[in-house]
């Protein structure tokens, strides 16, 4: 099941802690970026952070229609959607990946 040469937990755990280390050290380095997102050709542009915690709103004052406010808050909306959107990508490349397990021979019950 787990190869000839046995199976060796330990070393499988000092992975899992190595791995674990990094994937924790990438999420603060994501944290701490910036991450601009816009709407309505930059009419409003948002700032989030790695954590898709929203930082900024900026909003040109032409962004507003006296007839028709809810569509600033559509505008803001879509912005906010951008940015979270570059960050799910940003994460996407910064965040390790997660190793083959193949050279275990496979799991218990496949």
């Amino acid at each position: 099941m787990f190869g000839e040469q046995g199976f060796d937990m330990n070393a499988l755990l000092a992975q899992a802690q190595a791995m674990q280390s990094q994937i924790q050290r990438a999420q603060e380095e994501l944290a701490a970026k910036q991450v601009r997102g816009s709407a309505g050709g930059d009419l409003v542009q948002v700032t989030v952070n790695g954590s898709g915690e929203l930082l900024t709103v900026d909003i040109k004052p032409e962004a507003w229609d006296d007839d028709d406010p809810s569509t600033l808050g559509d505008l803001i909306v879509a912005a906010v959607r951008d940015a979270n959107k570059k960050v799910a990508i940003l994460a996407e490349s910064s965040l390790p990946q997660l190793p083959d397990l193949g050279g275990l021979g496979g799991l218990p019950g496949q």
